[in-house]
């Protein structure tokens, strides 16, 4: 009677683990966003030259900067805010292209469009890995390139936060234009007419945050704008995004 005992447990057990298999098999082919966004981190990392190229162009032309405006320290000083916005806009840009083409080519991202969860999950899960392998890197060598352009040491602080902010915006505004222009060959130019008006007004307020912090006033309402703009971004570019993968996707 033990005996028998035993192996009905070791049935049950195996029975329950059988079915704990499963599940999880199935939740592996039907991946959440939390699978999604590590899947997507993974798969950023080994594409290294994704990550170096924009942060060589924000730091090669910031540095050549100095030769071709000149190496007085105050018409740096004044350029430095402006400056480092504009190569943060264009670097951002530049990796912007290759947010989705990899996975349009091998058929994931039709896969994707196919499940029965809404798009706009793996949507935000690529763009908030873009932005933590270039917005955040960004951010964190603006004060070095700053004190290089003789930004003011009040301006460090603002630069780095407007940049933590303004680059996540940049990165969701940007989706919607590398969606839109998915199915194309060379996207390079077209995508860049689309999206530019759009970073305007993050490059507006993040430029005057730190040159708010420069002249002595205080900063807070521009980072206000820029947080708005985020949550702006955060709630309707993902959904733009989605709705024009399926669009590229059908045609």
């Amino acid at each position: 009677m033990g005996s028998e005992a035993v192996g009905v447990s070791l049935s049950k057990k195996a029975q329950s683990d059988e079915a704990r298999g499963v599940a999880l098999d199935a939740y592996a082919r039907v991946p959440g966003f939390y699978t999604l966004f590590r899947t997507e981190l993974v798969l950023a990392a080994r594409r290294r030259s994704d990550i170096v190229n924009p942060l060589l162009f924000f730091v090669t032309v910031l540095a050549m900067m100095p030769l071709g405006i000149g190496p007085e320290p105050e018409m740096l000083s004044r350029m430095a805010p402006g400056l480092i916005w504009v190569m943060a806009l264009l670097a951002t840009l530049l990796s912007q292209e290759s947010l989705f083409r990899g996975d349009y080519e091998d058929g994931s991202l039709e896969q994707l469009a196919l499940q029965p969860q809404p798009l706009y999950f793996p949507v935000l899960a690529k763009v908030l890995v873009h932005w933590l392998v270039t917005g955040v890197p960004l951010a964190l060598l603006s004060p070095l390139l700053g004190m290089m352009l003789n930004l003011g040491a009040e301006g460090y602080w603002p630069l780095f936060v407007s940049l933590v902010l303004g680059t996540a915006s940049l990165s969701l505004i940007g989706a919607v234009g590398a969606a839109l222009t998915v199915a194309l060959r060379r996207p390079g130019l077209l995508l860049a007419l689309i999206i530019m008006p759009l970073y305007v007004p993050v490059l507006i307020f993040g430029t005057g945050t730190v040159q708010a912090a420069l002249d002595g006033y205080s900063f807070g309402p521009q980072l206000a704008v820029l947080g708005a703009i985020l949550a702006v971004a955060a709630a309707l570019a993902p959904l733009a995004s989605a709705g024009a993968i399926r669009i590229s996707l059908e045609n």
